[in-house]
C-alpha cells in the first residue's frame, strides 16, 4: 500500500486545508454504490474535498451534513435505480428549513425502465435540483463554473506545484 502522505506531505496537507468541497450521496431509496465511488475518486483527483454519505441517503442526512459543511461548493445526488424524482420529493421544503445555498445536482438514471421522456428531469428541476447532469463528462466543467470551485482548466495540484 502506497502512502501518499509519506511522498508529498505538504501538497496533501495544503489540498485538504483549500479543496472547494463536495457533499455527495446516492438518492434514498437507491443501493448503488459503484458509480458513487468513481465519482468521489474522479473529484477527488480533480483537487474537490468529496465528503461521501454513500447509498440510500435520506434528504434529511444531506441536509445535516450542508448544515455541517455551509461551504459546500455542491451537494451531488446520485441515482441508478430511476426512482431520484420519488426520492426528492421534499426537496423545497428541507431547502428552505435549511436554507441551502449550494447547488443541489442530480445526475445518474433518472427514469425506470428503457424509455427516457425527461419527465423526471422537469419534475426534478420543479422540485428545487438546480441542475441535471446526463453525463458525467458534464460534471466538472459545471462544478467549475460556480463561484468558490477551481476556475476552468486547473487542479489544485497544479495551482500548488507553482507555489
Amino acid at each position: 500500500m502506497v502512502n501518499f502522505e509519506q511522498h508529498r506531505p505538504e501538497k496533501v496537507v495544503t489540498a485538504l486545508q483549500s479543496s472547494p468541497k463536495i457533499i455527495l450521496g446516492v438518492a434514498a431509496s437507491d443501493a448503488h454504490v459503484v458509480a458513487n465511488h468513481l465519482i468521489a475518486m474522479y473529484l477527488r483527483d480533480h483537487g474537490f474535498e468529496v465528503i461521501n454519505l454513500g447509498a440510500c441517503t435520506p434528504l434529511s442526512e444531506f441536509m445535516q451534513m450542508w448544515q455541517r459543511h455551509p461551504d459546500a461548493s455542491a451537494i451531488i445526488i446520485g441515482s441508478l435505480n430511476g426512482h431520484a424524482a420519488e426520492d426528492l420529493e421534499d426537496l423545497p421544503e428541507f431547502k428552505q428549513n435549511y436554507q441551502v445555498r449550494c447547488p443541489i445536482i442530480v445526475g445518474g438514471n433518472l427514469s425506470v425502465g428503457a424509455l427516457k421522456t425527461g419527465v423526471e428531469t422537469a419534475r426534478l428541476l420543479e422540485n428545487g435540483v438546480d441542475a441535471v447532469i446526463s453525463n458525467v463528462d458534464e460534471l466538472l466543467p459545471y462544478l467549475r463554473t460556480l463561484s468558490n470551485a477551481l476556475p476552468f482548466g486547473s487542479s489544485l495540484e497544479e495551482q500548488h506545484a507553482y507555489s
